[in-house]
């Protein structure tokens, strides 16, 4: 039975009607359910995190009970394209046999997002890893080998970055009405696991410091030491922070005697590197520290307290006030020089939440900040100290660590969380009724919408905010910040999302914050590319809150950003490298996406086309220089099981390009003597295939294609078939013969493809366009799938000359009466019932087996298991890790392990969750569709 003053019971209340009795005793102020106990739990330790959400865009958080893990993510639906929180998956009993039924307490992702630390109330931590989807969790450490002691609590926590720089952006500045953004490379902090495995540093309540790293064999180890203190009392703490900086880790901790502590840690390895050509060799660490510095923050009004404190002197061991949160911040990060600002520490202090009246210690706001500015200053000594003689004649003196206090900020309202967002440009506070302030990295001024709109920095400062909402009591925010997940008064999740008037308020529009307002949203999409970081949530936020035409006005400053230059006519190479392509093609692709059984819009289907063709390419080009190089991996059956889905895929793509443009060409053949119907007839086609030959990116894919087509060819003819498995040998007669019954040869369509590629350059000379001008009507092309006016005399070349020169080259009648169903490119009814009864493998590019029919015992047969990407919805047969480690290591290279071909995220549907171990238990076989003429997995 709950005390009679506990969760703020008003007294009238217990008789009846509020107003039968007139006691004139104070009501209570409401508050959020369970706020009492979250701010003891604050008040006693520093490490609570109930929900984290990881770069690659799991959101984990623990049961209500605190003895289960589960895990959600982000996902388009496939029914109506609309973005949404997935259902919870529990994890089970992964989770409750490392940690025998302790109650969990925080959870922590480390840099990249793949790897999750645990830590339960008695301080154990168990580490676990997403292998190939989302919600496939697989196990690394065990918790149950670590002590079960109430002094090995878990105080402050902080993974070891990796040691890897990638492009940063620091702002966007309007310059001659266009906006320019900054790019630059940001180099990483260590200190670094010289193993490049994981690696992660915490601090127990009794004051020990413990490493836990990986070994090269993925193995994990040990490395524990004792902080040094002046008094034993110290050694009890509550909070810890940590933050790696160039000197080293920078270490804050504070203890019950109310100190702040403030350490240099230094790791050493031995051997500093390691080599990994020796696998005997075990890099092993070491710790040295360096203490320096002792602070107490006395009464935390005697710096710029209201007037009624200022005489108020009363040390800090009798004030109400309880340290909630401790953190160390990062100095200025975004710099494109290298240099970065001193870190500060910052204190959180809150008062409780029945305060007492009659006391003025309790009259304070409810929360109090406290700030120090860490400053190197140089030693000085006493001038005697001149007079001693010392064997080092050129000794220096080390400098020392000065704190100095800041102004401290009032707060009326309870501070559940501070949280560094905005990768590094802002500091998010969430308060118990749900509202949540930004603040300055750099100066603590909020962020209130009405700051220039020429200079951007972030997406609080140009006016996005999150409204209020349900209230919680834990929060995290999204990869790139734009969304929060927080769990309510009962444990459940509850997805936000920041919203922006973009421009429009009380009826009127405002360019300039429209403008700024897409500003900021493409800079943090070129941060999160640069970052690998996903960003699902701000395609969300886009698809939400943006009409059609400014969702086009995103996506072509997004390509302008980062920057992508759409001109491929020459430096057709840089394709294969770009780093930002398939994140600019992805983004677009999603846009126009409405669901499974809709036809994508225009520029959406071309975006996705150009991704599919870039994944054959890739994948061509990796097994041709593998078959040069003269490895057996190459000829692995899983590997020519891919190589064969994405040649006839690919043959199957080429062959609906030229039916279509047979097509087209029939269409206009009455207005090639009349210029002006042919450009008017023009405007109002919309052709994939016809953007797909005039565009330069899709048009060097398809040339990359027929390369790889050759050499794969190629290949096959110069293997001798006995020195191969049967598998194997199935495979390459596979594709033999279907390159050899192509109603289009290679070669031919290579011919076609340098016609288009030379009625396009000669549209260019004729018109004046040098390499700076062919940008422009390329990202027309592209982005906006219009065929600009510079491009309509090579139409009528590729009309009138290329397709009747390859006439007689070809077969047309079946390419014409072809089945491209399968594709999931048109809108025929053909097209739309496959949609709807088959799925296509979009890594094989081989259909999957469909639900069979009912039998005689009533039940229908269940497809194959998969796993779908949260982003394109496409789905994939593989489930599993591989058991051919060449087909393991290739997709690995691929970067296609956790993610799909557009750049989404796997997730594994409800009929393919893995086994209590983490392993889903699907496999494959493979019969033969003669109707598809290609194997379907089942």
């Amino acid at each position: 039975m709950p005390l009679i003053m506990e969760e703020t019971i008003n007294v009238d209340d217990l008789f009846g009607e509020p107003s039968s009795l007139e006691l004139g005793l104070p009501s209570a102020p409401q508050s959020t359910k369970g706020l009492a106990q979250c701010l003891d739990e604050m008040r006693l330790l520093g490490c609570r995190q109930k929900v984290a959400w990881s770069r690659l865009g799991c959101i984990a958080y623990i049961s209500t009970d605190g003895l289960e893990l589960c895990v959600r993510h982000l996902q388009c639906s496939p029914t109506d394209g609309k973005w949404l929180l997935s259902d919870e998956f529990p994890l089970g009993s992964i989770i409750t046999d490392a940690h025998g039924g302790s109650h969990l307490m925080h959870l922590s992702w480390n840099e990249t997002g793949s790897e999750l630390a645990v830590v339960d109330c008695l301080g154990r931590i168990s580490i676990y890893s997403i292998s190939m989807a989302l919600n496939s969790i697989t196990g690394q450490r065990q918790a149950i080998f670590d002590s079960s002691d109430d002094s090995n609590q878990i105080v402050g926590m902080m993974w070891l970055n990796t040691n890897r720089s990638y492009h940063a952006f620091q702002q966007a500045a309007k310059v001659n009405g266009r906006w320019a953004y900054t790019p630059f490379r940001r180099r990483p902090i260590g200190p670094f696991n010289v193993a490049n495995k994981g690696a992660l540093v915490c601090v127990t309540r009794a004051g020990q410091i413990r490493l836990l790293y990986q070994h090269p064999d993925s193995r994990w180890a040990e490395l524990p030491a004792e902080l040094k203190n002046t008094l034993y009392s110290d050694r009890i703490l509550t909070h810890a922070s940590m933050i790696s900086t160039q000197a080293g880790i920078l270490l804050a901790t504070y203890s019950v005697c109310q100190k702040i502590c403030l350490y240099r840690i230094h790791i050493a390895w031995n051997p500093p590197q390691w080599d990994p050509s020796n696998p005997r060799q075990v890099p092993i660490p070491t710790f040295r520290f360096l203490h320096c510095k002792i602070d107490m923050p006395c009464n935390i009004f005697s710096v710029n307290g209201p007037e009624d404190h200022t005489d108020h002197s009363s040390p800090f061991l009798n004030s109400v006030y309880s340290l909630a949160h401790l953190q160390i911040m990062p100095g200025q990060i975004d710099s494109p020089g290298g240099s970065t600002a001193s870190p500060w520490i910052m204190a959180v202090f809150s008062k409780p939440l029945h305060a007492t009246p009659e006391y003025p210690d309790q009259q304070g706001p409810p929360s109090v900040i406290a700030r120090w500015h860490l400053d190197s200053a140089p030693q000085t000594f006493h001038p005697k100290f001149d007079e001693v003689t010392s064997n080092k004649s050129n000794a220096q003196p080390k400098p020392k660590i000065e704190l100095h206090r800041l102004d401290d900020i009032h707060c009326d309202k309870y501070i559940i969380s501070v949280d560094v967002v905005e990768h590094g440009t802002a500091l998010a506070f969430t308060h118990d009724d749900s509202s949540i302030s930004f603040y300055d990295m750099r100066t603590m001024t909020i962020f209130n919408g009405q700051d220039d709109t020429s200079m951007v920095t972030c997406l609080a400062q140009t006016g996005f905010q999150f409204p209020l909402d349900t209230p919680g009591l834990s929060i995290a925010f999204s990869p790139n910040s734009c969304a929060a997940v927080i769990l309510d008064a009962e444990g459940q999740a509850q997805l936000r999302f920041m919203e922006h008037s973009f421009g429009s308020a009380a009826g009127l529009f405002d360019e300039s914050k429209f403008s700024a307002a897409i500003a900021a949203l493409t800079l943090a999409f070129s941060r999160g590319s640069g970052g690998d970081v996903n960003t699902d949530d701000i395609l969300t936020v886009a698809l939400r809150h943006l009409s059609s035409d400014a969702q086009a006005s995103f996506l072509s400053e997004v390509y302008r950003a980062l920057p992508v230059n759409c001109n491929f006519t020459t430096e057709q190479d840089k394709l294969m490298t770009h780093p930002y392509i398939p994140r600019c093609l992805s983004l677009q692709a999603a846009l126009g996406f409405r669901g499974d059984l809709k036809r994508r819009i225009t520029s959406s289907s071309v975006a996705w086309a150009i991704l599919q063709l870039r994944h054959a390419s890739v994948l061509f080009a990796y097994f041709l220089q593998n078959s040069k190089q003269g490895q057996t991996e190459a000829h692995d059956p899983e590997i020519l099981r891919m190589i064969w889905g994405n040649t006839k895929w690919t043959l199957d793509f080429s062959h609906y390009i030229m039916a279509e443009i047979f097509d087209l060409t029939e269409q206009f053949e009455s207005t090639f003597t009349d210029q002006e119907a042919f450009t008017k007839k023009l405007k109002t086609t919309n052709s994939l295939a016809l953007l797909a030959l005039l565009s330069s990116m899709p048009r060097a894919f398809l040339r990359f294609i027929c390369r790889g087509l050759r050499g794969v060819h190629a290949s096959f003819t110069a293997i001798n078939p006995a020195t191969l498995p049967n598998e194997s040998r199935i495979f390459y007669s596979e594709i033999c013969q279907t390159l050899d019954s192509s109603p289009v040869r290679i070669e031919v369509y290579e011919k076609f493809l340098a016609g288009v590629d030379s009625a396009v350059k000669h549209a260019y000379n004729s018109a004046g366009f040098g390499d700076a001008e062919r940008p422009g009507p390329e990202k027309e092309l592209l982005v906006n799938a219009r065929i600009p006016a510079v491009l309509v005399p090579a139409v009528a070349i590729l009309m009138r000359q290329n397709v009747p020169a390859i006439k007689s080259e070809i077969n047309r009648k079946d390419i014409i009466l072809g089945d491209y169903s399968w594709l999931g490119f048109g809108d025929d009814k053909r097209t739309v019932m496959y949609r709807k009864t088959r799925k296509v493998d979009a890594l094989k590019k081989i259909p999957l087996q469909p639900p069979l029919p009912v039998g005689r015992n009533g039940r229908v047969t269940k497809p194959q298991k998969r796993r779908r990407c949260v982003r394109c919805c496409e789905v994939s047969g593989d489930t599993t890790l591989s058991r051919s480690l060449t087909y393991f290591k290739m997709v690995a290279k691929l970067t296609l392990l956790r993610s799909c071909p557009c750049g989404g995220m796997w997730t594994l549907e409800n009929d393919s969750r893995p086994d209590q171990n983490g392993a889903s238990q699907a496999r494959s076989v493979l019969p033969r569709t003669p109707a598809m003429g290609i194997a379907s997995e089942t």
